[in-house]
């Protein structure tokens, strides 16, 4: 990390944090473009209106700072925030949750990606896994895919029965309007994307080495029983979107135009505004004439390889 004393003046080394900054966000998005050239053609072929880098970070940028004032809020007031993000496999789920997560702190903002049910939790009250997770005051929860897998991927691959998905839409209402009454702010997306475009983000993860490890056998036969999750999907709406927890749909197939409107609609949703905080000063560094810092084995630092 640049410090002030590398630099001529603040404003040199605050050019240089801003740059560092921007560096960041860059990498992640280069995650995106480790295709092979003839995959990079396909895409871009089938996305001709694709969206400015440097269009889609400034506004990025400004709406992670909006997200700063949100978590601001969400503190000072010990509001609780849920948000659910559904969604096909490879539907951009992750993507924006990390977007949203970039620049917040861990400590208010946190991620909740269950693996699944063992032995004993499949004996639970179907629920129950998913409660301990729910904020407290002062906390937002981002759950990559939620209690609705029995809605979807359970029901579609068979790992519940008919009975079993029956009784959760029953359920299921009722126990959002009671997570509603009690104070939490329960927001629900669904990010949607066509046939053909999930084919060519699983054929993108298959030649990107760095992307393998996202393709599981699940996913695959996610594409062959994709008219079952389109049945299912459609059933989950009609029967799951209350009024007090409205179904959101964020048409996904653009992946930066994506994260930016969901970002936008969820900032949207929340009256938050600034908060009073105490203005932060940097106290003097206290010295010590009689101090010496030891010198320490070099063998204890990291080799500088770069």
């Amino acid at each position: 990390m640049s410090r002030p004393g590398d630099y001529e003046n603040g404003r040199d080394w605050l050019r240089a944090e801003l740059a560092d900054s921007l560096d960041e966000e860059i990498e992640i998005e280069l995650e995106d473009s480790l295709l092979s050239q003839q995959i990079a053609e396909i895409y871009d072929r089938a996305h001709p209106d694709l969206m400015r880098r440097s269009d889609y970070l400034r506004a990025l940028l400004r709406l992670q700072a909006e997200l700063i004032r949100l978590q601001d809020w969400v503190v000072h007031n010990k509001e609780k925030v849920v948000v659910l993000f559904e969604g096909r496999d490879s539907a951009g789920k992750g993507g924006v949750i990390k977007r949203i997560t970039q620049r917040l702190n861990p400590r208010v903002v946190r991620v909740v990606a269950l693996p699944a049910p063992n032995e004993r939790e499949r004996t639970q009250w179907y629920f129950q896994r998913y409660t301990p997770h729910l904020p407290a005051g002062g906390e937002i929860v981002l759950f990559d895919r939620s209690w609705y897998n029995r809605a979807g991927v359970e029901r579609v691959m068979g790992f519940a029965d008919d009975r079993q998905v029956d009784e959760f839409f029953r359920d299921v209402p009722d126990f959002e309007r009671m997570l509603v009454r009690s104070g939490i702010r329960l927001v629900k997306y669904w990010f949607s994307i066509t046939d053909e475009e999930q084919q060519m983000r699983f054929l993108t993860r298959i030649h990107d080495p760095l992307k393998q490890w996202k393709l599981s056998p699940m996913d695959l036969q996610s594409r062959v029983k994709w008219e079952q999750y389109t049945k299912a999907k459609e059933e989950m709406f009609a029967r799951t979107n209350i009024p007090d927890a409205p179904w959101y749909i964020v048409e996904g197939n653009d992946k930066k135009r994506a994260r930016l409107n969901c970002i936008d609609h969820l900032l949207s949703l929340v009256p938050y505004e600034d908060v009073p905080s105490e203005e932060v000063t940097l106290p003097d560094r206290v010295y010590n004439k009689d101090y010496e810092r030891a010198v320490l084995p070099r063998e204890l630092y990291v080799p500088s390889k770069y």
